[in-house]
């Protein structure tokens, strides 16, 4: 059975980065638009990573076009548009697909892990998957549930790596 960890992912900057990377830490996963009303969500985001980020959680954005074609800059402009409207520093990777045939493996893998009332597809932008450090997928969250409500769970995870109970 695979792993979160035996995924990669290109970068906007185009690097081949393994999800392996991220061994030990609490990772949020999120498929992001930025011409959707939820695009907002990228202020939250912004600012759990700013919170969280020294204390072992990481964000991980994935631009995803397959949602009203809201979506539909390049790398570039993508890069660009979350760095100048909402200041964002967390990973941002290439454009991917979440459903269908041509979804990413790191999303097909997800939405088995973690299904919702709509079996394993995912509903629109900024649906949130949280992984535990030991990479083994958490709990899957509605696009419309705000980066601030994810909150509890982030720290609940973060405390179990402090005191040993996760251990990469």
């Amino acid at each position: 059975m695979r792993s979160f960890y035996d995924f990669s992912a290109i970068s906007l900057q185009g690097e081949d980065i393994p999800m392996s990377a991220y061994q030990g830490k609490v990772i949020l996963v999120v498929n992001t638009a930025s011409q959707c009303g939820l695009t907002p969500q990228y202020k939250g985001l912004q600012n759990l990573h700013e919170k969280y980020s020294d204390a072992g959680l990481v964000i991980l954005g994935f631009p995803c076009n397959q949602f009203g074609r809201q979506e539909p800059g390049d790398s570039v402009e993508i890069s660009e548009f979350c760095e100048l409207n909402y200041g964002v520093t967390f990973q941002l990777f290439e454009k991917v697909a979440v459903n269908g045939a041509e979804a990413h493996p790191l999303f097909k893998f997800l939405k088995k892990k973690l299904g919702s009332f709509l079996g394993s597809r995912i509903k629109w932008n900024f649906t949130k998957f949280l992984i535990d450090a030991n990479g083994k997928p958490f709990r899957r969250y509605a696009p419309t549930t705000t980066p601030e409500k994810l909150e509890n769970d982030i720290e609940l995870l973060l405390k179990n790596v402090k005191k040993g109970i996760l251990q990469a």
